[in-house]
């Protein structure tokens, strides 16, 4: 297995995406929880440094959420709308607040490596190059890493 144990972040030259691959000893469907369930996803979601509130979530296709991130220089608020989800598929949009111009299109999906094992790949269509380059230089690097390994550990604890 080759095992990503960091998240590999990759903007694409040619077209405003970010790509996100990152594999954990997790099925799917743990996977898959994690992303939809509220209480799951707040102890998990973003940098170390912020809390989460979920303000509304309603893990469906066709469904919409919106949380808020904490931390000592204020809050900061993201929505979307759950476009699809499926056993191994995710597609939302995603926008952050103080940037409601900056619609984002994110593709999740998870991949079975083994019976123990999954590559979730992740990618997000940016409005444009200037606003991809934005998020790369924001810090995005180390939320999604803190993220993931919080995650993590909500995995070996047995939580999802």
């Amino acid at each position: 297995m080759n095992a990503f144990t960091e998240a590999v972040i990759e903007a694409d030259p040619t077209v405003p995406i970010i790509r996100i691959i990152r594999d954990f000893a997790a099925t799917p469907e743990q996977l898959l929880r994690a992303h939809t369930d509220p209480d799951l996803f707040a102890q998990w979601i973003g940098p170390t440094n912020v809390s989460t509130r979920i303000d509304y979530w309603d893990a469906r296709s066709g469904g919409s959420w919106r949380f808020i991130n904490f931390r000592e220089d204020g809050e900061f608020a993201f929505y979307g709308c759950f476009h699809e989800i499926s056993r191994d598929r995710i597609v939302q949009t995603f926008t952050y607040e103080g940037m409601p111009e900056g619609v984002s299109l994110e593709t999740l999906t998870f991949e079975p490596i083994d019976q123990t094992h999954t590559r979730l790949r992740a990618q997000s269509l940016v409005d444009s190059f200037e606003g991809r380059d934005m998020w790369l230089s924001s810090g995005m690097e180390s939320g999604v890493n803190e993220g993931y390994a919080a995650l993590d550990g909500l995995l070996v604890r047995g939580a999802v």
